[in-house]
């Protein structure tokens, strides 16, 4: 039932896949590669989550070794207790996508509409955004900031595996004050593109800008 319904939502979403019956596993691959060479790169296996067949677990594999094929991990593309296949199947379609989208850059998108300046960590786990938007970048974070990262926690997953931003306000030794000025989701997807509209408007009304 779970292979059967999950192959009906990646071909919907334009996804080619297939049940490879030696190995027991659902696989689905880029659009540009055959079948039978599917496993000699990048794919991504789905499962079920829960032993019950609730949730929908969708991982990223490549191969390494030679002569005898091995894979790694990649990353986790999409992990829900929901229900909503269809929604696994868009985040490994969106995973396949060149050049990748991520949440992050649908949050940066947002925040640029207001003119917000916003830093990376360089690790991809969240933002920082200066309260005084003339502070350098280097001292970014050791100034008066907010902090904006995602509950999966990288920033860097497709849009469709978003879970909800969670926005802190950091004192200006970096130190968060209080809880979080703003969190979404409760463990499960969230909309992005509607997610993170709102934060960044929440935001704006927070920074501050010189006076012409």
């Amino acid at each position: 039932m779970f292979n059967t319904t999950a192959l009906a939502a990646l071909a919907a979403a334009d996804v080619p896949a297939y049940f490879d019956e030696d190995e027991g596993l659902l696989i689905a691959h880029p659009a540009d590669v055959p079948q039978e060479k599917a496993l000699l790169g990048e794919h991504v296996v789905l499962a079920p989550r829960d032993r019950d067949g609730r949730g929908y677990y969708a991982v990223a594999w490549e191969p390494y070794g030679t002569p005898d094929l091995e894979f790694t991990e990649v990353a986790t593309v999409y992990e829900t207790p929901g229900d909503d296949v269809n929604l696994c199947a868009r985040a490994v379609a969106e995973w396949f996508t060149v050049p990748r989208p991520t949440a992050g850059s649908v949050l940066l998108a947002a925040l640029a509409e207001w003119g917000i300046t916003v830093h990376s960590d360089g690790l991809g786990m969240s933002y920082a955004i200066p309260v005084d938007q003339t502070t350098p970048a280097a001292d970014a974070r050791n100034r008066p900031h907010l902090s904006i990262g995602d509950r999966n926690p990288s920033v860097d997953h497709v849009p469709a595996a978003h879970t909800g931003w969670t926005l802190f306000l950091h004192d200006e030794n970096g130190e968060p004050i209080g809880g979080p000025l703003f969190i979404s989701g409760d463990g499960g997807p969230v909309d992005c593109g509607a997610d993170s509209a709102a934060v960044a408007e929440l935001i704006a009304d927070m920074v501050t800008y010189p006076i012409p």
